[in-house]
């Protein structure tokens, strides 16, 4: 019984630590944007230095996974339970290295001004955010409701992307000087396209959790 107990605990405590791990990284996500948008390098810097701690976080995580396996033997949703927790990780990793590829674009930018408003960019910073939100939350409730719609949000996601991919690129024509800003916002938006990717990715894993079904989001 007692074994069975401390089982019980450290799968608790998988699951409250994977949960923290997405918690770390949607907000280092989130921050990365606000520092564009503000051009605050303290904060890029700082979004940078605690990457470290999400990478630590990471390896116990995974390492935690490995001997509930070995040692435990789980079965079923259990097993399911623990298979997300180590996959999803790497997702979380993936959000948290790009928010910290934003924030090094915004110790380059520094003080200079943006070659065009950014609008359509904390838009795709703001639907991503929603999506690793509802991600967490299906997490932790095992309700996945909120994650049918993700292909969706994520197409709006992609077409936020090209536009703002044609209008850099228009800039850059026309504009050779600023070729090289124009060049940083757009990689700053092609690195939140990826985080919706990897949202979706985590949404797979979940409802796959939840319901034993696989289901491709995308």
């Amino acid at each position: 019984m007692a074994v069975r107990k401390e089982y019980v605990a450290e799968l608790e405590k998988l699951k409250k630590d994977t949960f923290r791990m997405g918690e770390l990284a949607k907000v280092a996500a989130e921050k990365a944007v606000k520092a564009l948008v503000r051009h605050d390098t303290e904060l890029a810097s700082r979004i940078i230095e605690e990457n470290s701690i999400i990478d630590k976080l990471e390896f116990e995580i995974e390492n935690r996974c490995m001997n509930l396996i070995a040692l435990q033997q789980p079965m079923a949703s259990d097993l399911r339970t623990i298979g997300t927790c180590m996959k999803i990780i790497t997702d979380f990793d993936r959000i948290s290295d790009l928010a910290g590829d934003i924030a090094e674009i915004v110790l380059r930018i520094a003080d200079e001004p943006h070659v065009k408003p950014l609008i359509d960019i904390p838009r795709m910073s703001e639907i991503s955010q929603g999506m690793i939100a509802d991600c967490l939350d299906a997490f932790s409730s095992q309700r996945i409701e909120k994650l049918e719609d993700f292909s969706e949000r994520d197409d709006v996601v992609d077409g936020l992307f090209d536009q703002v991919r044609r209008e850099l690129q228009m800039i850059m024509i026309e504009k050779p000087h600023s070729t090289t800003n124009a060049s940083h916002l757009l990689f700053v938006a092609l690195h939140l396209e990826r985080i919706g990717d990897h949202a979706c990715n985590i949404a797979s894993r979940i409802i796959y959790m939840v319901t034993g079904k696989r289901r491709k989001l995308e």
